[in-house]
């Protein structure tokens, strides 16, 4: 079916603020309501980083992590280290989850129950997809609290460095609670719509693009290697023009020097593209790409690279079949 451009686009987009590079940044604290409290529940690569983002733009910040060490590495950053999530959330303005998938995140909401008050406004980060976004937005409609489904694009640098982009399906009385925020963690944010879903279905398409971006460049790598090409050559013959960009250059480099140190790892990717090719079956869609992305994946974990940075699929091209 061809593409009609509609007369208007039912997304707002909008840009937290124009801002300096994060070492530039100046924060102006007026009041207490402007520096709301933030628990962040899950301190693995992305919340970690959006806790350091939250403290270095003055908001106070506790911490919890099932995995207590995780956690332990913020309270030199300024966080306040909590053993119990019920605790960590007790009195905070906003609650942040940055887990794994939908099965962590309910327990962990579980767990943080008893620590919650009506009203309280709960940003889910995680990418979940759209059917466990539906079953959290239920729960917390149970809980009393208010729920924005918040799912974040970017990796372990935008999220240190407060760079991410924020999608946002949530009710418009969140919006001000939570600009002081989404202008800490992001440099841009995409409110979508008022009902959770919106977010994380547009997330799933962008996951998408980076799923398959990311086993292309694997496998130009691999096939230089195969037939003993310099992958520098491939790079320097693309560099600068229409088909360059700064991910295969990011990516390549952590291949060429092998460090692998996990933004997105191989087994995270894996969840996700799972979560894609589920949305995708039940919308009717066949994803050939991301099929066989899941594949390669799969076969990278297998091989002992699940822990390590995505682009370790290009392993999957050597792997036994």
């Amino acid at each position: 079916m061809p593409y009609t451009r509609r007369r208007s686009h039912p997304y707002e987009t909008r840009r937290a603020r124009d801002r300096a590079p994060p070492s530039a940044k100046e924060f102006t604290v007026s009041s207490a309501s402007s520096t709301p409290t933030v628990a962040v529940l899950g301190t693995g690569i992305m919340g970690s980083g959006m806790a350091r983002s939250l403290l270095r733009a003055g908001l106070s910040v506790r911490v919890w992590n099932r995995t207590r060490a995780k956690a332990e590495a913020l309270a030199d950053d300024g966080a306040g280290v909590h053993a119990d999530a019920g605790e960590a959330v007790r009195g905070a303005d906003v609650v942040l989850t940055a887990l794994n998938d939908g099965p962590s995140v309910s327990a962990t909401l579980d767990a943080a129950a008893p620590g919650l008050r009506p009203g309280q406004l709960w940003l889910q980060t995680s990418t979940v997809g759209p059917d466990a976004t539906v079953q959290l937005a239920a729960r917390a409609t149970e809980l009393g609290v208010l729920y924005c489904d918040a799912p974040v694009l970017g990796t372990r640098g935008p999220a240190e460095e407060g760079r991410l982009t924020v999608f946002v399906s949530g009710p418009a009385e969140a919006r001000e609670r939570l600009a002081p925020v989404l202008d800490a963690i992001g440099q841009r944010t995409v409110w979508v719509s008022h009902e959770p879903g919106g977010a994380s279905r547009l997330k799933l398409v962008a996951n998408t693009w980076v799923i398959n971006l990311v086993g292309a460049i694997a496998e130009c790598l691999g096939l230089a290697e195969g037939l003993h090409v310099d992958p520098r050559l491939f790079l320097d013959a693309i560099a600068g023009g229409p088909l360059d960009t700064a991910y295969l250059h990011t990516k390549s480099a952590a291949l060429l020097t092998g460090d692998l140190t996990p933004s997105f790892a191989v087994s995270t990717a894996l969840k996700d593209t799972r979560l894609i090719l589920e949305a995708a079956r039940q919308a009717g869609v066949r994803l050939d790409l991301t099929e066989a992305s899941a594949e390669r994946f799969a076969r990278a974990e297998a091989a002992g690279h699940g822990a390590e940075d995505m682009v370790a699929t290009y392993f999957a091209g050597r792997a036994k079949q």
